[in-house]
């Protein structure tokens, strides 16, 4: 076995590769997109598409201080406050991810929680019990993202990269540019620091761009898993922080969650809808279900003028 909580460095003059799971569904060949390379086809958001100028947008209510909408072809169908800087909170953890996945570091490497894992900042709570958590790097990935676990997102920020969580923030800002996110900024791999911001216009390419990882995919549209990270064999149940995956009216395909008192509720999602493609962000929202009911406002919304073009 590997030694836990070792760094990976880059070989001299190695360059990062995307994580490939043979053993995952793959999206749909013409809705691919691959930021490591040259897109197959350009993809851009357009602001003013004929193809949903009959959507009545005064008819849809979005509680969120934010949200965006947009097709998998790139067409907004819906805007509110897109380009306002908002800390985003745990959302933050899907670019820990993808960092994460990009240096093609082993995922069966074991972690160790360490008292360096301690939120010392916003004290939250964690089932992972320091120096008695072991979980390979992927574990860690899958409590991340599907239970938004801060202890294990900030351990694999710590141990991807020789110089630890300095290194590893520089990457996701690094990531951030590459993907166009210009009013993007991340200074820890949690979320917990409210001075992670981004904008809903943002975090739609974020979303796209996290869409392309079988196991960001598998791990936020999954509804539970359990896990065994102590010495004793003791089992623990994770459930996705997003009721939405556990509904039979939805299909998420990528999906994260985020809260913090200064960020309000948010949600990120990559989901289907009458045979089309949609990524949705709402940021900002007031209540603990705000984000849940934009969400399936907007899929009534979709699906109530699907009905109305077909009728005509």
């Amino acid at each position: 076995m590997s030694r836990p909580d070792r760094p990976f460095a880059y070989p001299s003059a190695a360059v990062p590769k995307p994580y490939v799971n043979a053993s995952a569904p793959a999206l749909d060949a013409a809705d691919l997109w691959s930021p490591f390379g040259t897109p197959r086809r350009a993809w851009s958001l357009r602001e003013h598409s004929s193809e949903w100028a009959h959507l009545n947008r005064a008819a849809l209510n979005v509680q969120s201080a934010s949200a965006m909408i947009v097709d998998e072809r790139g067409n907004v169908l819906y805007a509110k406050n897109p380009r306002v800087v908002r800390p985003i909170a745990s959302v933050t953890k899907l670019m820990t991810a993808m960092v994460v996945l990009d240096t093609g570091i082993s995922l069966e490497t074991p972690i160790r929680i360490t008292a360096d894992d301690l939120d010392r900042l916003k004290n939250s709570r964690s089932r992972l019990r320091i120096n008695d958590t072991v979980l390979t790097r992927r574990e860690m990935i899958m409590a991340a993202l599907i239970s938004s676990d801060n202890r294990a997102a900030h351990a694999l920020g710590r141990t991807t990269f020789r110089g630890g969580t300095v290194e590893f923030v520089q990457a996701m800002n690094r990531k951030a540019r590459a993907l166009g996110m210009v009013n993007t900024q991340f200074v820890d791999a949690s979320g917990l620091d409210p001075r992670n911001r981004s904008t809903a216009e943002d975090l739609v390419k974020l979303v796209r761009a996290a869409a392309n990882y079988p196991l960001i995919r598998e791990a936020t549209s999954r509804a539970e898993m359990i896990l065994h990270p102590f010495g004793d064999g003791t089992a623990l149940q994770y459930r996705n922080t997003n009721p939405l995956v556990r509904s039979p009216e939805w299909r998420v395909e990528v999906s994260k969650t985020g809260f913090l008192n200064e960020a309000g509720r948010c949600l990120v999602m990559q989901a289907r809808i009458a045979d089309r493609r949609f990524y949705m962000v709402f940021l900002g929202g007031s209540g603990h279900l705000t984000p849940m009911g934009d969400s399936n406002r907007v899929r009534e919304w979709i699906l109530a003028s699907n009905r109305l073009t077909a009728a005509r």
